[in-house]
């Protein structure tokens, strides 16, 4: 017997037509944020993106300096996943390859305890900075006028005109202030802890909320140095002669020599990486008390003596993921709103990816 067509989704039906183009909100313009905005587009979907801060990235992020940016979010990224690697063939000339194989395994006193050998996997980063990809992603977007930066939402509701729609509360000196509605499904990708907290503002979003209970993701402490001081003619960098390491010092767990990455300015620069233990134990003292804290440890670890005349932390409330949700993404067909991001499946830039584009996909 033959089918019978599809009746066009109207504001009473109990959900938008599965093929008509729909109106979604995507919270969130870190990597999983504009993968699943830019698939949605691919689809025909119409797509609005709201993001907290001045720009698209995420933990993908650069610090600019003086002396030159930092990458002090990620570090780099691998490329595990076909569609991951067919998507960045589209940034040909901002996808660069970093020889990490000098990775050592340090212990309390800087010593190496454990030489690791040179990798089989590829370590990129973008280049100059590693918010340049997203942000490249994230263009046609802003072109569009389907990005919009400096706002948070701070609420999600049923839309008052239309019931069987959603409208998002806004603060900040973006489009903050104001309500934003018509959304026929909103996807949000930002860290878990954010995410739970913006469903619980949502009657119907709640129903999320058991799966997102047992992820767990922890903070981390970030120093920025930099020595200009290499740069005479008698140095050509200071300390170890290794460019990355693991580190076990109780504070420290990894170290980058920025200026060794593709692209970047050849100032000696050094990004550390506090433990995730030793940044959850600090994660509400002083800055100031935290920095000279991973200024010793760095000294301890690199034996690098000289001040550095630039010394900044950052503080990511959200950074490692240490249990993951254990799937790409968490989907309410009823209320019509899901999660997505890298802490979905691990930590790496490629499972945010992976995220983004399977919440679109579902949605599709």
């Amino acid at each position: 017997m033959p089918k019978k067509p599809r009746t066009p989704a109207s504001d009473s039906s109990p959900a938008p037509d599965a093929l008509a183009p729909r109106h979604i909100a995507v919270v969130g313009a870190g990597i999983a944020g504009i993968a699943c905005a830019r698939t949605l587009v691919q689809a025909g979907h119409r797509v609005t993106v709201f993001e907290k801060s001045s720009g698209a990235g995420g933990r993908m992020a650069t610090r600019d300096s003086e002396f030159g940016g930092f990458d002090h979010g990620t570090q780099y990224f691998t490329v595990r996943d076909a569609r991951f690697e067919k998507a960045l063939a589209t940034a040909s000339g901002l996808v660069r390859p970093w020889s990490a194989n000098t990775v050592r395994i340090l212990d309390e006193l800087g010593r190496v305890v454990a030489s690791a050998l040179p990798s089989r996997e590829a370590h990129w980063v973008a280049s100059p900075g590693m918010n340049a990809l997203v942000r490249q992603w994230a263009q046609p977007l802003a072109a569009a006028g389907s990005l919009v930066l400096d706002t948070e939402v701070s609420r999600i509701e049923t839309d008052r005109l239309h019931p069987q729609r959603w409208q998002l509360q806004t603060e900040g000196p973006g489009t903050g202030g104001r309500v934003h509605s018509g959304f026929d499904a909103v996807v949000l990708a930002l860290p878990a802890a954010q995410a739970h907290a913006l469903l619980l503002s949502s009657q119907q979003g709640k129903a999320l909320l058991p799966e997102l209970a047992g992820v767990s993701v922890a903070p981390c402490w970030t120093l920025m140095l930099a020595f200009p001081q290499a740069m005479q003619p008698t140095l050509s960098h200071l300390g170890p002669q290794w460019n990355a390491a693991r580190s076990t010092h109780h504070r420290i767990a990894w170290l980058a020599r920025e200026s060794s990455k593709p692209g970047r300015g050849q100032i000696e620069r050094w990004t550390v990486q506090a433990s995730p233990a030793w940044s959850q134990r600090h994660l509400e003292d002083d800055a100031e008390r935290v920095k000279a804290k991973l200024l010793k440890a760095f000294t301890e670890v690199t034996d690098i003596r000289a001040q550095p005349p630039h010394a900044v932390v950052h503080r990511w409330r959200h950074a490692q993921t240490m249990e993951p949700l254990g799937k790409p993404f968490a989907w309410n067909a009823k209320s019509r709103i899901g999660a997505c991001g890298d802490w979905c499946l691990g930590h790496r830039v490629e499972d945010g990816f992976v995220s983004g584009l399977e919440m679109a996909l579902a949605i599709c």
